[in-house]
């Protein structure tokens, strides 16, 4: 039997860690989306991280093979698995009842210098950003932005149409709808439609917040959205959200609606959100799509200062994504 001076191993490189060193990384594109886990004690046993519940049932997680992990309410994580996670790349998010809260993350990755100065470049020159935004805009909706608007129109307009595509979706599906209303200090006072939106749109921002560290830029430096922890997340996200998780939210509350639903309307959510990101390979276009609008603003990678001093030591090359630090 292992003490646990010996399981705990050294805290240097990651030698001495429990279990063997993990192999290179997946790149993200070729990872499964997410994955939730609640009510359960999280480890590395035998050099595989597991969730033990309170039964004492253990279950055996991939951890290399996930984009990132959502750690409901009730669930603990020890030092080697953080550490375990972190090697192998994939995001911890710690996440509020049925996922639709999210209050921290782990940074596997975390931004490169040069992709960081390149973003914050983009994003504090007026007309640069203005044709990323443009560039999100079409990407969006499939067709050019509006000519001579500002970045608060575009977001006007933008957000005239979102309202029009959720009031159409909802008569699709014969969906009771009056408009996005949510409040997450009351979650139970939000109808069934908003509450599947609200599911659902926090899958996709955990995926996305993976997928934005993954390619070695900031979660918080927007174009669109801006002032938020996430918001160059939620630009993301956008691009993809009405493609997937929203027709899937609409379709979840019909169901409801209908009596079509056994169980926990935000897991339905969640499983059905898992198979539209399986269904529309999401993960193989989000990095791409990344680079392609902030390529639209048209300025070039800035070049290290001349006077910037080379690194005391070497890390060797990354193992994994363009963000990924091991």
């Amino acid at each position: 039997m292992t003490g646990d001076s010996e399981r705990q191993g050294s805290t240097g490189s990651g030698k001495g860690l429990p279990g063997l060193e993990p192999p290179r990384p997946l790149p993200l594109k070729e990872r499964s989306s997410i994955i939730f886990v609640e009510r359960a004690q999280i480890d590395v046993l035998d050099g595989a991280f597991v969730a033990l519940d309170a039964n004492g049932v253990r279950v055996h997680i991939p951890v290399g093979a996930f984009a990132c992990i959502m750690l409901e309410p009730g669930t603990r994580v020890s030092h080697a698995a953080v550490s375990l996670a972190a090697r192998a790349g994939t995001l911890l998010v710690w996440v509020g009842e049925a996922g639709v809260r999210l209050y921290a993350s782990g940074q596997p990755g975390g931004a490169r210098s040069d992709r960081l100065l390149y973003q914050a470049r983009l994003a504090l020159d007026d007309v640069a950003r203005l044709k990323v935004v443009r560039a999100m805009y079409a990407k969006r909706f499939g067709e050019a932005a509006p000519e001579r608007r500002s970045v608060d129109q575009l977001r006007g307009i933008e957000g005239v149409r979102v309202r029009e595509t959720y009031a159409l979706l909802a008569r699709q599906h014969g969906v009771a709808w009056r408009r996005r209303d949510y409040d997450p200090q009351a979650w139970d006072a939000s109808d069934v439609p908003n509450k599947c939106l609200s599911a659902a749109t926090s899958c996709l921002h955990g995926l996305a917040e993976a997928a934005v560290l993954a390619a070695g830029y900031a979660p918080a430096i927007g174009f669109l959205h801006t002032g938020k922890p996430l918001s160059f997340v939620y630009d993301i996200a956008d691009l993809f959200k009405f493609e997937t998780v929203v027709p899937v939210a609409f379709e979840i509350a019909a169901k409801a609606g209908q009596g079509r639903i056994a169980g926990s309307i935000e897991m339905q959510v969640r499983r059905a959100c898992r198979d539209a990101f399986r269904r529309t390979d999401l993960l193989t276009r989000i990095i791409p799509s990344i680079e392609e609008v902030l390529s639209a603003g048209g300025l070039p990678m800035p070049e290290p200062s001349e006077e910037a001093m080379p690194p005391a030591f070497s890390d060797g090359e990354p193992s994994g994504d363009a963000g990924h630090r091991g």
